[in-house]
């Protein structure tokens, strides 16, 4: 029977064309604007590493004048580079890293390879098992190269194709400024949605570091940060004057064991202020963070407010259209009352003619949902062409397309609801006198 009532449904579209079409192209608008926004904030609000997002942590540290300080409010995102130098010697979590930003010049002497920038970071060896970053050749530096700052590099696939085509780049040398690199690993495609290894001065949605230093032969290099840095006063001149300042300039991360560990950790930060103090640091009153990603991601502020909104706002006006999509459905049923009076006439009951009229609703709300699917997919394209630097940055997973087919499907079908009420309503005898 329900396939009996499905080939009546397509027939009756075919005979009102222009209203039929009016509501797929509603239907189809409302849910592509509004799976487009929902995909959007997903992706945005996501968890990048759930796999251990409860073990990485930021720490956050107060080092800021009493001059202006307001009690409650947040400490710095970032932290100097003694705190951080001081940190990552005591190394008491399970492993630690610290983050700046590089941009500096690849020059290959060659004619084919004109010198170019290339964005990358300089940071410790546990950055790639903390975050969990894949290798496709080579591996990461040693302890010993972390803490000499030697001339290592490892460099991204898209990296090395660039430089050496399809050749292996480990244990090639490159050349970054004036100096030559050899690289010991190739990092294969990895891009966290969103990114959050080093939101300060970076996208969210942009495109991935392709190159990544030892930190200590970065600062060597006295290469300075590609990204925020907040100084209280001015440091001394020069960059070892920098170093030695209180500008906050660096992103840390920790990895514990357990979130259990986190107490500890923080007592630890505690007590590392308190030697601070003695030392004539920190004058404000104590005042540490420790956050874990999600936290990290709130904080930030990675899911901003107008995301939210338009979210809300793509669901209200696919409210609109199905406010939109039931006066047509009306208009639809009633001019079909003769149609239907004769049905009844011929012994059809009301609900064999409800059953109807809803399979009717559901093939246009099918029709709907997957022209709405195409106009989700095209719009998240040209999010990922104007917003972002990742061609699928913005992507619909296989169950978020089911459930935009079925969201068109259920829409289409409650919005049907009082206009099939209203055809089953209709009495045969008299449709039948009128005619």
């Amino acid at each position: 029977m329900f396939a009996y009532y499905l080939r009546l449904g397509f027939s009756s579209l075919r005979r009102a064309p222009v209203i039929t079409t009016l509501i797929v192209l509603i239907l189809a608008v409302g849910i592509g604007a509004s799976m487009t926004s929902l995909t959007m904030f997903l992706v945005m609000s996501g968890d990048p590493i759930p796999q251990k997002s409860e073990r990485l942590f930021v720490p956050q540290l107060d080092n800021g004048p009493m001059e202006n300080f307001k009690p409650g409010e947040e400490p710095e995102r970032q932290m100097t580079w003694k705190d951080v130098d001081n940190l990552l010697r005591d190394a008491k979590g399970m492993r630690q890293t610290a983050i700046y930003g590089i941009a500096p010049t690849i020059d290959m002497r060659r004619e084919d390879l004109p010198p170019f920038f290339e964005s990358g970071m300089g940071i410790t060896r546990d950055y790639f098992a903390m975050f969990d970053v894949p290798f496709v050749a080579g591996t990461v530096w040693s302890a010993e190269d972390d803490a000499r700052g030697s001339d290592v590099a490892v460099i991204g696939q898209e990296f090395a194709e660039k430089v050496f085509g399809k050749e292996s780049a480990v244990g090639k040398r490159i050349r970054i400024d004036d100096r030559e690199y050899s690289v010991v690993g190739v990092i294969g495609p990895w891009n966290p949605t969103p990114r959050f290894d080093r939101v300060n001065g970076s996208d969210a949605t942009g495109r991935p570091d392709q190159l990544w230093l030892p930190i200590r032969n970065a600062t060597s290099r006295e290469w300075g940060n590609n990204g925020w840095t907040n100084c209280f006063e001015s440091p001394e001149p020069g960059f070892q004057g920098f170093l030695k300042s209180e500008c906050t300039w660096l992103q840390y991360w920790v990895e514990l064991k357990s979130a259990a560990d986190a107490p500890a950790y923080r007592d630890y930060l505690k007590a590392y202020v308190a030697e601070q103090k003695k030392l004539g640091r920190f004058p404000r009153p104590e005042n540490n963070r420790l956050r874990n990603v999600r936290e990290w991601l709130d904080f930030t502020g990675i899911v901003s407010d107008d995301t939210r909104l338009s979210t809300w706002i793509a669901f209200g006006f696919l409210l609109v259209c199905l406010v939109n999509v039931v006066t047509l459905m009306l208009a639809k049923f009633t001019a079909r009352a003769g149609d239907i009076g004769v049905r009844r006439a011929l012994g059809a009951t009301r609900s064999e003619v409800f059953q109807q009229s809803l399979v009717e609703a559901g093939v246009l709300g099918l029709l709907g949902s997957t022209l709405g699917l195409g106009l989700s997919v095209y719009g998240l394209s040209l999010l990922n062409g104007r917003i972002t630097s990742a061609d699928d940055f913005f992507t619909m997973d296989p169950l978020l397309m089911g459930g935009t087919l079925l969201l068109g499907i259920v829409a289409s079908l409650l919005a049907g609801l009082l206009p099939t009420w209203q055809a089953c309503q209709i009495r045969p005898a008299i449709q039948l006198k009128s005619q």
